[in-house]
């Protein structure tokens, strides 16, 4: 990493923390404690609020590295409680964050973002259909579930990288996000309180499996039929389903959500409306998983009044 060459803080990995402080700034290895306390515990808005570290050090962190916090945009709430969040980064770039609290107030879930926008095409989600701007950086995750939290003035007690974006076509981001949630230093939230979503990329759950980590794997299904889901998730297209899920996950701590429809529409396109239906086959995909011993849930569909429900989120507010 060079020095002389600015960078956002919160992107850089416990590693590349210590590699900046000690390695190139010469400071003692406690210092990367008392930064990361700042910047992920503390919530510093700028170097200067690092109160404990010296004038020296607070201006050199100035001159290596940016630090800027994502603002909220707009923000809506749901009749039952559920918040979304329009979160605007430094350089315009802006997703949407759901805030999801229990119907009896114990718990506080965070659906966040993993990329501004979505390449994986998939025809019933309205994130896909306005394309794919950028991977957002782990510091960009991380954020959004702070800003969650301190908007509801409470802890957040689960979290899911279950907004727009594909998880596993940002792998090493999504990964060092999770892992900073988890982390002492960072929020502190258990791993198996900590859930990725994906749509089903076989390669990237293959390594996922592989990662020390106890965090939860959610795999999206649509369709029970193959040539059905290839038409309706082209970014997947040829990936086997029901049959291959089982064999995967027999024997494996994973966990599976069905996710029900939801209604979304592409803006005055009357054709290409989607509207929410019982599945008939949901119990049979729910029967075959359990059969095999895998964990699997019929997931309760919250916010779709505010357009905050799985599929309904884009990149602006109306």
């Amino acid at each position: 990493m060079d020095a002389r060459t600015p960078v956002d803080i919160k992107a850089l990995t416990h590693a590349q923390l210590e590699e900046l402080l000690i390695g190139q700034l010469g400071q003692a290895r406690f210092r990367v404690k008392q930064v990361e306390q700042w910047l992920w515990q503390k919530g510093a808005a700028s170097f200067d609020d690092m109160t404990n570290l010296s004038k020296d050090l607070r201006a050199q962190l100035a001159q290596a590295c940016t630090l800027q916090l994502p603002q909220v945009a707009a923000r809506q709430q749901s009749a039952d409680g559920t918040r979304k969040y329009l979160v605007r980064f430094a350089d315009g770039v802006a997703v949407e964050t759901v805030g999801i609290p229990s119907h009896d107030g114990s718990r506080l879930t965070v659906c966040f973002s993993t990329q501004a926008g979505c390449a994986m095409g998939c025809t019933f989600c309205a994130t896909g259909w306005g394309g794919f701007t950028r991977n957002l950086n782990a510091g960009e995750m991380v954020e959004q579930v702070r800003l969650v939290g301190a908007d509801f003035g409470k802890r957040v007690t689960n979290v899911v990288a279950m907004g727009q974006g594909e998880p596993f076509a940002n792998y090493e981001a999504s990964l060092e996000a999770l892992r900073r949630i988890n982390a002492e230093l960072g929020l502190g939230i258990g791993a198996r309180h900590i859930t990725l979503s994906s749509c089903g990329i076989i390669s990237g759950i293959e390594r996922f499996a592989r990662e020390p980590e106890q965090f939860t794997l959610a795999i999206s299904l649509h369709s029970a039929v193959q040539e059905t889901r290839d038409a309706i998730m082209p970014g997947v297209k040829g990936h086997p389903q029901l049959e291959a899920l089982v064999d995967f996950c027999s024997g494996m701590l994973c966990h599976v959500n069905l996710i029900p429809l939801n209604p979304i529409k592409r803006s005055g396109d009357a054709s290409q409306a989607y509207v929410m239906e019982p599945s008939p086959r949901m119990p049979e995909f729910k029967s075959a998983l359990e059969r095999a011993g895998i964990q699997v849930s019929v997931r309760d569909s919250r916010g779709s009044d505010i357009d905050g429900a799985c599929g309904q989120l884009i990149q602006n507010l109306s």
